[in-house]
This record gives C-alpha cells, sequence and structure tokens, in this order.
C-alpha cells in the first residue's frame, strides 16, 4: 500500500475533524509523513516514544477533536498492521499488532497532552489580554472600560471577576454557561461556593494568600456539579489586579472547559489498558500491577484446552463468544476473592493476586477457574465445555524479575497441559 496511500486513507478516517487552516494537499503530505514514523514505529526500526512527537504534530495543526484520536488509532492499529504485514503467519501478525497497539497508547498520551498543553496555552493568552486590560483602567470603571469588556464578553474561555472578600462580581456567559447557573445568579457567592465541595479548603487557603498579597496567582482543576446533574471539569486560574501602591483590588478568574479533555484521557487510558474483546485487564496493565504488586504475590496462569478446536470447527466469530463468555466466568470466580483477572493473548489468561498466603490460596483459586469453566457453553446450538491448564507460583517478596516469575509460572502450565491439561501444577520460588 505505501505510506502515501495509507495517508490518504488516514485522511479519510479525519475527515469531519479537518484543520481547516490545511488544504487536503497540505493535510496529506503532513499524514505521509507522520505515517513514515509511526510505521516505523510499529515494525520496531524506531522507539514507541515518537508516536507522542506525531500526536502532537496533529494537535498543533489543529486536530483537537476526540474522532481525530481515536480515529487515528484505529489506521495505527488495523491500516499500519495490514501496511507491515500484509501476508504474515498468525504469530507474526499478532506480534506487529501487539507492538501497534503501545505505538497507538503512546500516541493517544501525547495527543491528550498536547491537547492540555494548547487549552492552558490560550487560557494563558487570554488571562495575560483581562489582566493588561484591568489594570490600564480605573478601579471604579474596572467593568466598563471599554477594552476589558471586549475580552470579558466575547472570550470562549470563562471569565470571571472577585472582590477583595472572595465574593463574585460578575462572569462572562462563557463562565455561567461552564457552571451551568444563569449569569445573574453569580455576584455575591464566593468563589469557595462554585468550585464545588472537593476544592473548598483549597479555595479558601488560595484566596487568603491572593487576597493577602503572599501570592499572585493560583490555579486549581476541579470537578463541578451542574444543577441538571452533569459534571463539568474545570481548570480555574485566578490573578490579583492590584492598583498604584500594590494593594489588590480585585481579582480575576479565567477558567477553561477540560470535561472532553478528561473524558477522552479516561477512554485512552481505558482502551489502553484493557482488552477490546473481553473488557478485562490487557497485558499492559497486568504487568503494571504485578510490578506494584503488594507482597507476598501470587499468580495463576491459564491456557485453554480445546480452544482451538471451537474455532476449527465453528470460525473465529464463535471463538470470540467463547472467549467472552470465559473471561466473565472467570472474572465472577476470583474478583470476589480478590484476584485480577487479566487476558494477555489468544487463549491466554492470567490471575493476580496480592498479599497471597500461599500454594494453598492459589490451589483454592485455580479450583474455582476451572469449576467456572466446568458448566457447558451453548455454542452454535450446542454444548460445548472449554478446560483449561493452569501453573501457579507464589513468591514472599514482590517481583523484582517479573520476566523470571512469568517464566516459572509459563513452565508450571506447559507441564500441566504435556500432562493432559485440565489440571493444576505449581512452582515455587
Amino acid at each position: 500500500m505505501g505510506t502515501r496511500e495509507l495517508a490518504v486513507r488516514w485522511a479519510d478516517a479525519l475527515d469531519g475533524a479537518v484543520a481547516p487552516t490545511l488544504t487536503r494537499t497540505q493535510i496529506e503530505i503532513l499524514l505521509a509523513d507522520l505515517a513514515d514514523v509511526l510505521v516505523a514505529a510499529v515494525r520496531g526500526t524506531r522507539a514507541v516514544e515518537v508516536a507522542h512527537d506525531a500526536a502532537a504534530v496533529l494537535v498543533a495543526a489543529n486536530y483537537r477533536d476526540s474522532m481525530a484520536v481515536s480515529r487515528s488509532v484505529l489506521v495505527i492499529c488495523r491500516e499500519m498492521v495490514r501496511e507491515i504485514c500484509p501476508a504474515g503467519t498468525e504469530s507474526e501478525y499478532e506480534a506487529v499488532r501487539e507492538r501497534a497497539i503501545v505505538v497507538a497508547a503512546e500516541f493517544a498520551a501525547g495527543f491528550t497532552s498536547a491537547l492540555r498543553s494548547a487549552a492552558l496555552g490560550e487560557q494563558e493568552t487570554t488571562l495575560a489580554a483581562a489582566l493588561s486590560a484591568a489594570q490600564e483602567a480605573e478601579v471604579r470603571r474596572q467593568l466598563s472600560e471599554a477594552r476589558f469588556e471586549a475580552v470579558f464578553a466575547g472570550a470562549s474561555v470563562g471569565i470571571g471577576t472577585v472582590d477583595v472578600t472572595g465574593r463574585v462580581l460578575e462572569v462572562n456567559a462563557a463562565m455561567a454557561d461552564m457552571l451551568g447557573l444563569p449569569a445573574a445568579m453569580m455576584p455575591g457567592r464566593t468563589v469557595a461556593e462554585l468550585l464545588g465541595p472537593a476544592n473548598i479548603g483549597d479555595a479558601y487557603a488560595n484566596l487568603e494568600h491572593l487576597l493577602s498579597g503572599r501570592t499572585d496567582r493560583f490555579r486549581v482543576e476541579t470537578d463541578h456539579l451542574r444543577r441538571d446533574g452533569t459534571i463539568t471539569s474545570i481548570d480555574l486560574s485566578m490573578s490579583a489586579v492590584r492598583d498604584n501602591g500594590g494593594r489588590v483590588r480585585f481579582l480575576i478568574g479565567v477558567a477553561v472547559d477540560v470535561t472532553e479533555r478528561k473524558q477522552l484521557a479516561d477512554r485512552l487510558w481505558h482502551d489502553a489498558n484493557h482488552d477490546s474483546l473481553t473488557g478485562l485487564p490487557n497485558r499492559v496493565q497486568f504487568f503494571n500491577r504485578l510490578a506494584s504488586a503488594v507482597a507476598p504475590v501470587g499468580v495463576c496462569y491459564l491456557d485453554l484446552d480445546g480452544f482451538k478446536e471451537v474455532n476449527d470447527a465453528w470460525g473465529h466469530t464463535v471463538g470470540d463468544r467463547v472467549l467472552r463468555d470465559v473471561a466473565q466466568r472467570l472474572r465472577g470466580s476470583v474478583e470476589p476473592v480478590g484476584g485480577l483477572v487479566a487476558r494477555i493473548g489468544g487463549d491466554e489468561f492470567i490471575v493476580l493476586v496480592e498479599k497471597c498466603t500461599g500454594a494453598e490460596q492459589l490451589a483454592t483459586i485455580s479450583g474455582l477457574l476451572l469449576d467456572a469453566l466446568a458448566t457447558p457453553m451453548q455454542v452454535a446450538g450446542r454444548p460445548v465445555i472449554v478446560g483449561a491448564s493452569i501453573g501457579t507460583v507464589f513468591a514472599e517478596e514482590r517481583p523484582t524479575d517479573i520476566d523470571e516469575m512469568m517464566h516459572a509460572v509459563d513452565t508450571a502450565m506447559y507441564r500441566n497441559k504435556a500432562a493432559g491439561g485440565r489440571r493444576l501444577r505449581h512452582e515455587s520460588r
């Protein structure tokens, strides 16, 4: 396909989130350069971290809608994988796809970071303009001065003024909309009231420092519960406006609605840390949790018996249904007793047990896993039982060499499978 054609497909995918300052030709040239970098990262010839900078380039080109990152992630995980591995074996395809997922996660993180930086940059510009205008105005005319009014009324970010007692003087339409209250209801209310109870302590402390002259500015990010029950995430900066004698005359606050950015970050984190088919934690999240687990630590490594036959007999669509059913059964059996279940690839699942009491507890949990799979599943109108081979390993201390621990539990599982499967084997460390 080539990166040029890949860029065309990427541009098609981004249609609707197009930066108005760029022509279609310019977009394709930009995306072709980024595609070269990302394909190299997926191939493994460049570090995956370059995806972070590639996302920042996209944001700088004014692609700031969540659709831009979600569709770009699909291009990385689908189109680029097909470009690299058009006719490889299943194992080769899976290896490339795994790396593509890591590159896509780095791209998503870079997009979120760049989006935040862009939003805060606009916030800084607006605050500087408002401060400059207010400082040039006479104190008694601060809200009627023409230049300040232009900034105040026309800004797309929220702006409000606060008196020396910490009560709101006036807010613009954007601020009122952000907080979900009529602008006429704002004057006289305290900043702490508007920030919400979660940050009321910080609000009072920061306001006290600002009004006393100990600081000139503070910034806080908070969630605000609106009257309609929705939650708005707000990044608020407040600065003091002083007279010629250095006394604080009033405060100016500039707020940016970061709800979509936070939701996007949450969604991207979830997608990067969960298996798309089953919804379970994926390999990335499991190893992160294992690296910070509370010792002693136990691990159960489970590989399905007979799953290949299901795929061969009824195809991958039915196989996917079986995997989803297996995932829910495993989760339901061990999460109530404190285990974390993850899918780490194919028909392989793994359970992490923190504060594990030893091999007996792992044997009990393994028994729960096997029992969960004992009831037949209905597949293509007929009952099917998919069993499992399980290996376990116990460590008194949190593992410093995760590869060594995984090798031990993997060995235990495969010895079990070689012995006929549908049973348990334990390896001590």
